[in-house]
């Protein structure tokens, strides 16, 4: 077992691990990043539609408002203490990237454009036409790959994380997978960040990469970690039928329509002041009741881009376009586009401070893996990117000042061959017809299906059953693949325990929340209830592997909960 020692470990490399991680090596720590994949394919490069940059000048707008509207949108779950950080420090992140090297869209006279996003009273999103992710991760890597920079930083490039190291209650570092060679070995660091994105492929369809799949929430959850909010799961708006390809909203900030199949712009009837711009969750309501109330094609409403003019769409929404052209034949300048809800984003995650810390010492977490929460019940159209390098900075901040005089302990052997004999134990479990994939497909299906959108007791009861059910299959199913050097049916079978865990932490705290808020939309309780349930849900693992649930109010600094009217 080799035992590799830096001062702080990065779990993930998107944009909330590539930024903790530069922000710590420019404080002077030893950098270490862990990936199961080259870092640029992470999943922040699939951000279409822009980053949020309140305070920015005549683009940004004042932050105050950005405060507000993230705050209303999140249907008042968010913590104001940290939404306030988004929008005071957000603008300054956006400002660091364009002086990296982010060739942000620009008007004529040269400024950065602004597009409006939805739940936003005036445009103040940045852009780099529809590929916003993909542009500001590849910079960042730049960063990263400077020879002054990448001289003190490791990168363990496709090495895959089974477990986080915990001594005494700290957390000290992780056991990762290499999987090239499929040795496991022990990286031990006075601090830990996890930057692992969300969860998305716990659901069938979705807009995630399939790489989605929980990992860092899981392994903290194991650890004892809290895990806050995990029934607010962001059902976006416009996702191509099909194949649950995310259409950005950025398409609707440029002045698309949306049609049902008689042609009406059927937002007048739910949000009459900002149409298609209303908050993400109530879109996606609409969008669904058209469809219940049969008022689509084919289980789709669509979205109208043709008054845009092509032009337009090629300069603002070329991968649009081109994703249009290449999955179902449609030429968005001249044809309507079907479009329906599907699952994009989860709101909860690792519970942290607004330093990103968790009440785990040493441990901390960023991005779409960590609840702050900036996002609350309901998230607002680029700010997850803007969350991405605020909190990612700040866990570094926070991280690095925090290890100074910590010492490296020593780590036994048995750390690792735990995680050893799990493994053991799923190669040398004989193969019985049944497959990861097919239960992975179940699981993400049957969550569509019953913690979707709208959600019935009935449904959620159903749904604890069908997650037992997998859970017994998981427990039984074998790999074909018993080999050590690249096998991605260990690693997807890995994945999958994260996905059930994952997928259990939903299940159980959508049945909990007794009232509908913004993603959580329960039939049988419909209204918000702020007297009982203005509070975040937190599961916490015990050491005799039952789960807690507990409870912890709403940090509310300047608004006080009213009505979302758009």
């Amino acid at each position: 077992m080799a035992v590799y020692e830096h001062d702080v470990l990065v779990i993930g490399g998107g944009l909330a691990g590539m930024r903790a991680a530069l922000r710590a090596q420019e404080l002077g720590a030893d950098v270490a990043m862990v990936s199961k994949v080259h870092p640029v394919r992470s999943h922040s490069n699939a951000a279409q539609g822009g980053i949020n940059g309140p305070g920015l000048g005549e683009g940004g707008g004042p932050w105050e408002e950005h405060f507000f509207e993230t705050t209303k949108a999140s249907d008042y779950l968010g913590d104001q203490d940290a939404i306030e950080i988004l929008a005071r420090e957000g603008g300054k992140e956006v400002l660091q990237c364009e002086h990296w090297g982010v060739v942000f869209s620009r008007k004529d006279d040269g400024q950065m454009a602004v597009r409006r996003f939805g739940g936003m009273g005036k445009a103040r999103t940045f852009f780099v036409g529809a590929i916003t992710g993909q542009a500001i991760l590849h910079v960042l890597y730049e960063q990263l790959m400077k020879p002054a920079v990448h001289d003190a930083m490791r990168m363990y490039e496709e090495w895959f994380v089974t477990s986080l190291i915990v001594d005494e209650g700290v957390c000290r570092g992780a056991v990762a997978m290499n999987i090239r060679t499929g040795e496991l070995h022990a990286i031990t660091a006075k601090a830990t960040i996890i930057a692992t994105g969300g969860l998305g492929r716990v659901y069938e369809p979705s807009t995630n990469a399939l790489i989605c799949t929980g990992d860092g929430i899981a392994q903290a959850y194991r650890a004892g970690a809290p895990i806050m909010d995990m029934e607010m799961v962001q059902i976006h708006p416009t996702t191509l039928k099909g194949s649950g390809v995310l259409i950005t909203e950025g398409a609707r900030g440029e002045g698309a329509y949306l049609l049902n199949k008689d042609g009406e712009r059927f937002m007048e009837k739910y949000a009459p002041k900002m149409m298609e711009l209303a908050s993400r969750d109530v879109v996606s309501r609409a969008e669904q009741m058209e469809i219940d109330a049969g008022r689509a094609v084919d289980g789709c409403v669509y979205l109208d881009m043709r008054h845009l003019g092509e032009d337009v769409i090629k300069e603002k929404l070329e991968e649009i376009y081109e994703i249009a052209r290449d999955l179902v034949n449609i030429d968005i300048a001249k044809e309507l586009l079907p479009v329906l809800p599907g699952v994009h984003y989860i709101m909860g995650g690792v519970k942290t401070d607004i330093d990103g810390l968790t009440p785990m010492p040493g441990l901390y977490s960023a991005g779409e893996a960590a609840c702050v929460s900036v996002h609350g019940a309901n998230r607002v159209g680029a700010n997850s990117l803007l969350d991405t390098l605020v909190f990612g900075r700040r866990a570094a901040e926070h991280a690095v000042p925090w290890m100074q005089g910590k010492t490296f302990k020593p780590i036994p052997e048995s750390v690792v061959e735990n995680d050893r004999k799990m493994i053991r134990g799923i190669l040398d479990r004989p193969t019985n017809g049944d497959r990861v994939a097919k239960i992975r497909r179940d699981m993400g299906v049957s969550m569509s299906a019953n913690v979707g959108l709208f959600r019935s007791p009935d449904k959620l009861v159903a749904q604890q059953g069908e997650l037992k059910t997998l859970r017994e299959r998981y427990d039984k199913v074998g790999v074909e693949d018993k080999g050590s050097v690249f096998n991605t049916d260990l690693l997807f079978h890995i994945e999958l325990g994260y996905m059930l865990d994952c997928a259990d932490m939903i299940a159980t705290s959508a049945i909990e929340r007794k009232e509908s808020r913004g993603a959580h939309t329960r039939l049988d309780f419909p209204n918000r209830d702020d007297e009982n349930w203005l509070k975040h849900i937190v599961l916490t693992k015990q050491p005799d592997g039952s789960e807690k649930m507990t409870y912890i109010p709403v940090t509310i600094t300047e608004f006080q909960p009213e009505e979302r009217k758009y």
